[in-house]
């Protein structure tokens, strides 16, 4: 009786399920009912493997979340999540069987309102600011007849549509090399710097560089506000004409521009010369040269006519007769 006892306490009751079996259910559960959730709170303990993949915890006052960020999806967030950024999330929540835990796969992330973002604008701003990299002093002319200009954006927006239909309206004079790059979401702001080292070495030289985005979000254009891409704009040995969102967006490239332009089209405007402009005055100058030609060749003939008209040119003689009267006296 007493072994069987034992053997009842060694074997598990018949409706027991296994670690395997709970937790199946827990993520069958779970992953349904949470498949699709937006989630708000404070980011912390971010670390970035170098897979890419980039693991993170939302916390607020009373509880923490652990969370993820895939590597693809990271390279296409508007901005790159830092610790203590107020953010709000979407994805879907997972349940990783091998450590029984749960996390939220991010598959998008925006700042919690834009109060965070503007205080770290302002807080970079200032800084570089006190550096000097915004003082006028700095700014180049830029070239009134540029033969060659690098063109630094994305491929498939529509900035470079823009720019290049305002430019060939203006002005066929120059040649247009495009250097590609994204324009948004993390690890942007480096691969602009890159491109725009890259628009540098370009030979023959380039005349001047443009840097065009479209319009957008603050946390679209982002890229642009981060330091990377500051730097190396203020750095350009070669002059850098901005043009990026709308008219109402003025990001830290801007200012670390040579020249800001308002928008894409602005940019190509303030890096041409007015063709049909330019074709008016070399007519005008041409006219006003002929003119001059044309009065100077009259004054010359109506010269000419005098002189043969002169005593000395009547008579010729009469000139060295005077000359042996004088020498006999």
């Amino acid at each position: 009786m007493f072994d069987r006892l034992a053997a009842d306490r060694r074997s598990p009751p018949p409706d027991a399920m296994s670690v395997s079996e709970v937790t199946a259910r827990v993520k069958e559960q779970l992953e349904t009912r949470f498949a699709d959730v937006w989630v708000a709170g404070e980011v912390s303990n971010l670390t970035r493997a170098s897979s890419g993949h980039v693991y993170l915890s939302l916390k607020d006052e009373a509880a923490l979340l652990r969370a993820v960020i895939w590597r693809g999806t990271a390279a296409q967030l508007a901005i790159d999540p830092a610790d203590g950024l107020q953010v709000v999330c979407h994805g879907r929540l997972e349940v990783y069987p091998p450590r029984g835990t749960y996390q939220l796969t991010i598959d998008r992330l925006h700042a919690l309102g834009t109060g965070a973002l503007e205080a770290q604008l302002r807080r970079l701003r200032d800084a570089l600011d006190r550096e000097g990299l915004f003082a006028p002093s700095r700014k180049r002319p830029i070239p009134a007849f540029p033969r060659r200009i690098a063109l630094v954006t994305s491929p498939t927006g529509a900035a470079i549509a823009d720019f290049l239909t305002a430019l060939f309206a203006r002005w066929k004079g120059s040649e247009v090399i495009v250097v590609p790059s994204r324009v948004q979401g993390a690890g942007a702001a480096a691969e602009l710097a890159t491109a725009l080292a890259d628009a540098a070495r370009i030979v023959p030289a380039v005349d001047v560089i443009a840097l065009v985005r479209g319009g957008g979000s603050l946390e679209d254009l982002w890229a642009f506000n981060e330091e990377p891409l500051v730097r190396a704009v203020a750095a350009s040995p070669i002059p850098v004409v901005s043009g990026v969102g709308h008219e109402i967006d003025v990001t830290l490239a801007d200012l670390a521009a040579d020249l800001r332009a308002l928008t894409p089209t602005d940019a190509a405007t303030r890096v041409s010369p007015d063709g049909p402009q330019v074709a008016a005055t070399v007519t005008e100058l041409g006219l006003r040269l002929q003119s001059g030609l044309g009065r100077r060749v009259t004054l010359a003939r109506e010269r000419v006519v005098q002189l043969a008209r002169s005593r000395i040119f009547a008579d010729p003689s009469r000139l060295v007769r005077d000359r042996r009267l004088a020498a006999g006296r």
